[in-house]
């Protein structure tokens, strides 16, 4: 689920100085980024290995404090307050450059990895675009310089929290969203157990956990411009215990498979 196919990016944190990026949705999307094994600066040519979209500008302004002209003193006024953001340009959709989500596990702040879009039909209609964040901040991730970027994408998938913020840009409907995603789903599962990375048992188990994240999703409309965050929780301290994916406001299930 979050391994990226399904959207297509383009990398845009500085994860090489940093650290890497993503495979959370990954087939999901396509396309692919290397300038210089994930390190990015926003360029517009930088394609990363699950998703093809670009960079990313947004600007909130909170102002406050206030000016009395009969003050006996002057009074500071307070300079509004710049919130690093991105835009995509492939659909002027605009993400903050961290995100801080809250939950009843306590997420670190998240940093922007890559922007995405969607498309469907042959025409390539944009329906979402998406913004893939990850723990980029986390003391214990050791990513490997001498892989690719996608193996730097699975690294961080595998070791830290994440979540795909999609935004709609047109109106559509969950069960719309849903159905992409299931179809991903079960084609790399498909793909999965033709090359043998996959059992046929690992296969069976999957399933309850497909039906589970299926029923999640209403038939109501997503109205254009709406958040949904698709969270994949840090990793349990049990290694008996199955990793969470939540999505927000619908519902939780725990897959291991899912979750990568």
């Amino acid at each position: 689920m979050f391994r990226p196919s399904f959207f297509a990016f383009h990398t845009i944190s500085r994860v090489n100085a940093v650290r890497p990026a993503p495979r959370f949705l990954a087939s999901s999307l396509s396309h692919a980024a290397h300038a210089g094994g994930l390190r990015t600066t926003l360029r517009r040519g930088a394609a990363f290995a699950l998703f093809s979209a670009v960079g990313v500008t947004v600007i909130i302004l909170n102002a406050s404090g206030a000016v009395h002209l009969d003050a006996a003193t002057p009074v500071a006024v307070q300079k509004p307050r710049l919130e690093a953001t991105r835009t995509d340009p492939d659909t002027g959709i605009e993400f903050p450059e961290t995100l801080v989500i809250p939950s009843r596990v306590r997420l670190p702040p998240l940093t922007l990895v890559g922007l995405g879009v969607r498309r469907v039909s042959f025409l390539g209609i944009k329906v979402y675009s998406v913004g893939f964040y990850a723990d980029l901040a986390n003391p214990n991730l050791k990513i490997p310089n001498n892989v690719t970027p996608e193996e730097k994408v699975d690294y961080i998938v595998s070791n830290t929290p994440c979540v795909l913020r999609i935004i709609p840009t047109r109106s559509t409907s969950y069960s719309h969203l849903r159905d992409g995603f299931l179809r991903a789903l079960q084609a790399r599962m498909s793909a999965q157990l033709k090359s043998g990375k996959l059992s046929m048992q690992e296969a069976e188990e999957a399933q309850s956990p497909l039906r589970k994240l299926k029923s999640m999703f209403p038939t109501s409309p997503l109205a254009k411009g709406v958040p949904l965050d698709i969270m994949l929780l840090p990793l349990p301290i049990s290694a008996s215990e199955k990793r969470t994916l939540v999505v927000r406001d619908l519902g939780s299930v725990e897959s291991n498979w899912l979750a990568k």
